[in-house]
């Protein structure tokens, strides 16, 4: 009799086990099936927008232990301002607790590489990537925008913003190695199966919102 208790134990565990890794793959499979067309590698391919959103990944670390993702993310949109492909950066990052404020580190970086401030909006309420682009639609009032983010997250970002109304295409750097981003890899299978979560059966929406911001990129360049 115990025995096929165990047993009967056993298939339910290895069933339920089934069922999750079925429900990750959907997710996984709908989030980077239907981004996969509006996501670049080649920024001459890009299309041009005004603004460009620059999504948190945390601060940029020490010279002794860096954070590769932070510095893929502020190169590549210090790199598209430059050529002309975006004219403005919204940096929406986490600024929850004090000595905490991933904004404000990408401003600092992104002055150092020559962006002038004028062109530099600091969201400071980007808590999770659904913030970030909610906001970039119900805040800061776009419509369209180049998402900035790692190749591993611009799925998942577009995908939300999507769903928020927003018109978005990504830009994604070369890709940190492996080694270094095995984990935030690992981390952003379980994050699509949420965002799907979010989406179609908790009806998400961004913490904290507030006054609209008005973004005027056309006041941003020297004429």
């Amino acid at each position: 009799m115990l025995k096929r208790l165990v047993t009967h134990r056993r298939r339910i565990a290895a069933a339920l086990l089934l069922l999750i890794a079925l429900i990750t793959l959907a997710c996984n499979v709908l989030i980077t099936s239907s981004t996969s067309s509006r996501i670049y590698g080649d920024a001459a391919a890009l299309p041009v927008n005004d603004v460009g959103l620059v999504l948190g990944s945390g601060l940029p670390g020490s010279p002794l232990y860096p954070n590769p993702h932070f510095k893929v993310r502020t190169e590549a949109a210090a790199y598209l301002y430059r050529i002309g492909k975006v004219k403005h950066l919204l940096l929406s990052g986490d600024n929850s607790r004090p000595g905490y404020n991933e904004p404000a580190a990408m401003k600092v970086a992104l002055l150092k590489l020559g962006v002038p401030e004028t062109a530099l909006t600091l969201d400071y309420a980007g808590l999770r990537t659904l913030d970030s682009v909610a906001r970039a639609h119900e805040v800061f009032g776009l419509r369209k925008l180049t998402v900035i983010t790692d190749d591993f997250h611009a799925s998942r970002a577009v995908f939300l913003a999507s769903h928020f109304g927003v018109d978005a295409v990504a830009f994604t750097p070369d890709p940190v190695p492996f080694r270094w981003s095995a984990q935030s890899r690992l981390r952003e299978v379980a994050a699509r199966v949420r965002a799907v979560a979010d989406v179609y059966v908790l009806n998400k929406q961004p913490r904290y919102l507030g006054p609209e911001v008005k973004i005027d990129p056309a006041k941003d360049r020297p004429q």
